[in-house]
């Protein structure tokens, strides 16, 4: 059995002063400190080799027993950090009151033990951390029983109880958004743009619900950065951009207007900026793109979103986010410059980079180096996600990629590579159900153009297959295909003649006049 690397990740995973509280938390421990030696050899590894740890300590008796010493180092580290991070968030400094009081409780410290309650339960209200205040309403009550045994009934019950309802019907309307935000983060997190008859259903579903269709219906700050992020969502899916950019906007707003709220949602916060960001590259409002994805890259710096899941989320969600303006701007040139710092960030993140943004990278790398004209690294790009084994998360961008991967293929002259690449495209889109109109046009024509070197009916096939788009394109659905890959313009500009990113770059320059004169 191949031995586990939960310790060496965890290990890999602790800043200089982790490591450091780490070592200070041990030295106040007695006895033998065999997991320190253990700790240090781990951590002077780059990849994890139990077999040269055993080596290292051959001579040692406590390397007998070696899975009970690293199960042994794994909690004591966890230990150390949660004490290290005991009062950094909300939630641990509110654990820390529950434990306090319930100590002080059974000592039968009864006065001490209110007045610290009172307390914790004025930062759960404060911070509306439902779940913590009704559990020291609960311990509450308890301390009222031992005061009526002593014939103190100043404590009111029927207020506590009153209390106790008013955080339940706002805990179980903060628990429903959760919900219907999980519902529809799964559509987008599967399939990106929503498309299909089942996806729109689960959409018009969320959409149609009291909570989020209704007025007022958020009973705390906190829900209601729920309930306009869901919103926001809804209103993407049906490409309303500009609404869903007035919803995103609002939950920013609540966030900003409440910083410790803000604090206390740094991933939430994240997003949202990084949805706002998306709406206004959909709305071709992209003269505050760069400087919003300037805010969110000083985000770390701020109290509450230097934790290292936050710093992954906004170098992922940043350079997204500036790859697909300049993609959408035709500013292929200034994409291409990012590809050096995306690689190394890739690389320091390691397999702490998720799937998903690993997957867009790949993808929006490939399509600015086709913009670009450096259309051998389009293809290595590309490749990296055509061989990805994985299964299930965003099929959107396995569809787009092995369409993309035809246009490539077309551009690299691999004109019977193409035929083979044809019939596995169709069969991988058969299978998956995915099959719509532009995929089937683009392939009925790839498949033709592969065929012919006459220069007049290649003419003649591209205008065709233009005539075709541009009546698909009328369907919301079919649409979606330019969100990925701009094929409407890589056709223009075969049937033109012209490079592809002179067409792309003649399409945003019209669009911003466009935005420009209804501004004025």
């Amino acid at each position: 059995m191949k031995p586990s690397n939960e310790l060496f990740d965890l290990i890999k995973s602790l800043t200089k002063s982790e490591k450091r509280f780490f070592k200070l938390h041990s030295a106040l421990q007695s006895g033998e400190k065999n997991y320190l030696r253990i700790f240090d050899a781990i951590d002077r590894q780059k990849e994890y080799n139990e077999e040269a740890i055993k080596n290292q300590f051959a001579k040692e008796t406590f390397i007998r027993h070696f899975p009970s010493e690293k199960n042994h180092l794994y909690k004591l580290v966890l230990k150390a950090l949660r004490a290290y991070h005991a009062e950094s968030s909300i939630s641990g400094v509110l654990k820390q009151h529950i434990n306090n009081i319930e100590i002080l409780y059974a000592k039968a410290l009864f006065t001490e033990a209110d007045k610290m309650l009172q307390r914790a339960k004025k930062l759960a209200r404060v911070h509306e951390r439902f779940y913590y205040w009704f559990e020291l309403l609960g311990l509450e009550k308890m301390l009222i029983e031992e005061a009526y045994q002593t014939g103190d009934f100043t404590s009111d019950l029927k207020a506590l109880i009153a209390e106790e309802e008013k955080v339940m019907e706002r805990l179980q309307n903060l628990a429903a958004y959760n919900v219907l935000y999980a519902k529809i983060n799964y559509v987008f997190r599967s399939g990106g743009y929503v498309r299909t008859d089942e996806e729109h259903l689960i959409v018009e579903e969320i959409s149609e619900h009291p909570l989020i269709k209704g007025k007022n219906t958020a009973l705390s700050n906190r829900a209601s950065t729920i309930c306009h992020y869901t919103q926001g969502f809804c209103h993407w899916a049906k490409r309303d951009w500009a609404t869903s950019y007035s919803k995103f906007a609002r939950a920013k707003e609540i966030l900003d207007k409440h910083p410790l709220l803000k604090k206390d949602l740094p991933k939430r916060y994240v997003r949202t900026l990084y949805y706002l960001i998306q709406c206004e590259i959909e709305l071709g409002d992209h003269g505050h793109v760069l400087e919003h994805i300037a805010t969110l890259r000083k985000l770390p710096s701020e109290p509450g979103f230097g934790d290292l899941d936050i710093k992954l989320l906004v170098f992922c969600y940043s350079y997204l986010s500036e790859l697909r303006l300049y993609d959408r701007a035709g500013r292929f040139q200034e994409a291409v410059k990012l590809e050096e710092p995306i690689v190394q960030g890739m690389a320091r993140l390691g397999d702490k980079l998720p799937k998903e943004f690993e997957l867009e990278f790949y993808f929006l790398l490939s399509t600015v180096n086709f913009g670009a004209g450096n259309v051998n690294k389009a293809l290595q790009w590309l490749n990296r996600v055509l061989n990805d084994p994985e299964p299930n998360l965003r099929q959107d961008i396995f569809t787009y990629a092995r369409l993309f991967n035809l246009v490539v293929h077309y551009e690299l002259g691999n004109y019977e590579l193409l035929e083979y690449i044809v019939r596995s495209t169709q069969r991988f889109l058969n299978k998956r159900h995915r099959a719509y109109g532009v995929e089937a046009a683009l392939i009925e024509h790839i498949k033709k153009l592969a065929r012919t070197r006459s220069g007049s009916v290649k003419h003649e096939l591209f205008t065709s297959l233009r005539a075709k788009l541009d009546e698909l394109m009328k369907d919301p659905n079919e649409g979606t295909v330019q969100k990925y890959f701009d094929i409407l313009a890589w056709v223009s500009a075969r049937q033109e003649g012209i490079a592809y990113a002179e067409v792309i770059g003649k399409a945003a320059a019209l669009h911003a006049r466009s935005m420009q004169a209804t501004r004025d």
